[in-house]
């Protein structure tokens, strides 16, 4: 549930609008097989052209072109592109490969998941042991971590006093984790709450990994970034941890560096900014949720498809006015300016994070009176948005109403809006709600129900659920790492994660979780499309999931101009 951390205006939000224009120009051909930019219009003239001065100003012409598309190469990055997004919409995106000899298992027992994990784990396992005993992964003799699709992290550049086993105790695997416990947005704290009672049965149950109890050391870092840095650099230098996981895109950024130069795993961050997906630079720190980017242009694509009687529209957007906000803000406008014919107008009213009211931003935004309204926060603000916008009596001239996906929770942010709630959308990013009653009955929902409650836990509270969605690829790649030539280390543990293949019973069908080293860097990279259902409290999927899943870019984030 991320939220990036601080834009500034002018020229930082020039650069950032050149650059994700150039996000979302990139075919999807090159997102999935890492080709080169197109061809460029000078080849036909120099075919058709004679003399000298032409061949140079045609070889001059076909250099620009090249440089270019180098520069693309470069920059495109951070999300699905609107051409990768509309194929998959369409059913025209590239077949995936079956593999027709894989065993099929009942995923409608709690066994047959239990047996699918260790299936996939052992595929996992099997595949990370033959490259390091080929000598392909692994540390080489230069200090040097290999890994799938040429990943690479530097043990060279580790502080001296680094220690491949850190945090791994004879009885213990200490992770350290920064979140968010108290404020407007304290209701994420559930999450790590349902995270240590998963691992609590795991550890009561199964006896750990390896031997070794899984331990949490949280520390509530309030959403101030300042307070992230102090706890990391406690965690990192008196906690004895092995590895960080934490909320908060602001967060995050504001950490990240350090922890990568510290060489100190950073898993699966609880976030959907697209900075978490740089293999390249940032080798550590891996992603877990759909981008935010390519949620805004999910936005746009639904627009276009379920609005065609009333294109264009106008949109207005209440951004949280900090890196997450402005991530959604910026990423909507560059569709808007690049799809006029879908959106002719498009106003983004920014409110501080921490306002107890959105009053007055709403009422600005009525005023404007939208055909579309997006929410563009997270916390609180997300059913401070829905009551508002029913209050100002927008809500009955609306065509459609947003939330977003990190505030797809029922019970936090649904429910307690009432009939508001009724006939929202979200773009989900493919996660399920547990109290959604549509999946009660499924075996690992019921489970991790049943297993709360054993613990003295709330089932009612979903952000308990959303613990286990983000604990499940820890514990995986753990289990993995366990069973790794050497044991449980933190260069294995990255080549556990970044080869991570899983089937994730909280995802929806159709929604893969999966990374390969550098060239895919974003675990989840598909969405439904749904609607809520405020009577039945449950979320109507409408249409067909959309999953893109390998065809997002890289994302080298540029925290000056704020853009990849």
């Amino acid at each position: 549930m991320g939220f990036p951390g601080q834009f500034t205006r002018g020229g930082v939000f020039m650069g950032f609008r050149r650059k994700i224009l150039r996000l979302l120009a990139v075919l999807f051909a090159f997102a999935m097989v890492a080709a080169a930019c197109g061809g460029s219009d000078s080849d036909d003239d120099s075919s058709s052209s004679s003399g000298s001065d032409t061949a140079a100003a045609s070889s001059s012409d076909d250099a620009d072109d090249a440089d270019e598309a180098e520069e693309e190469e470069e920059e495109e990055a951070g999300g699905l592109s609107q051409d990768a997004i509309e194929k998959a919409v369409s059913g025209e995106d590239t077949e995936e490969e079956v593999d027709e000899d894989a065993p099929t298992f009942d995923r409608s027992t709690l066994d047959g998941i239990w047996e699918e994990a260790a299936y996939r784990r052992q595929l996992m396992i099997d595949e990370i042991t033959e490259k390091m005993e080929a000598g392909e992964w692994g540390v080489g003799d230069d200090n040097i971590l290999r890994g799938p699709a040429g990943f690479e992290a530097d043990l060279n550049d580790c502080p001296g006093d680094w220690s491949n086993t850190n945090g791994l105790l004879d009885d213990e695997i200490r992770v350290g984790q920064t979140t968010v416990q108290s404020g407007n947005l304290a209701a994420y704290g559930n999450i790590s709450v349902g995270w240590e009672n998963y691992w609590n049965w795991i550890n009561d149950e199964l006896g750990g990994i390896g031997g070794r109890k899984l331990k949490m050391i949280i520390k509530d870092d309030g959403y101030v970034a300042a307070q992230t840095i102090e706890f990391v650099d406690e965690l990192i230098e008196s906690a004895n941890i092995f590895a960080l996981h934490g909320l908060g895109s602001p967060n995050g950024l504001a950490v990240y560096d350090k922890i990568n130069k510290e060489c100190v795993p950073h898993l699966f961050y609880a976030s959907g900014h697209p900075a978490w997906g740089d293999p390249v630079n940032h080798p550590w720190t891996t992603s877990n949720q759909m981008s935010y980017l390519t949620e805004a242009v999910l936005w746009g694509t639904w627009i276009k498809t379920n609005l065609a009687d009333e294109l264009p529209v106008t949109v207005a957007g209440l951004v949280m006015d900090n890196d997450f906000g402005l991530a959604y803000e910026k990423g909507f406008e560059y569709y808007a300016e690049n799809n006029p014919d879908v959106v002719s107008d498009y106003l983004p009213v920014r409110h501080d994070p921490a306002a107890p009211t959105l009053t007055n931003e709403v009422t600005t935004i009525a005023a404007f009176d939208p055909d579309v309204f997006i929410s563009m926060t997270a916390g609180n603000p997300c059913l401070l948005a829905i009551q508002e916008v029913e209050a100002s009596g927008l809500l009955e001239r609306l065509s459609a109403a947003f939330t977003p996906s990190v505030c797809k929770g029922i019970a936090a942010y649904m429910a307690p809006a009432g009939m508001a709630a009724d006939n929202w959308w979200v773009v989900g990013g493919g996660v399920k709600d547990s109290t959604d009653p549509q999946y009660a009955d499924e075996p690992f929902i019921a489970f991790l129900n049943e297993t709360l409650k054993a613990g003295g836990l709330d089932p009612s509270i979903s952000l308990l659920a959303t613990g286990y969605f983000f604990a499940v690829p820890w514990t995986e790649s753990l289990r993995v790492a366990d069973a790794l030539p050497g044991g449980l280390s933190r260069t294995n543990l990255m080549l556990a994660a970044r080869s991570i293949d899983i089937y994730h019973p909280q995802l929806m069908d159709g929604v893969a979780y999966e990374l390969n080293g550098n060239d895919d860097a974003f675990a989840i990279e598909g969405s439904d499309f749904s609607k809520f259902d405020a009577t039945g409290q449950t979320w109507v999927i409408v249409g067909d999931i959309v999953d893109g899943n390998g065809g997002s870019p890289n994302c080298a984030w540029d925290k000056e101009n704020g853009g990849c």
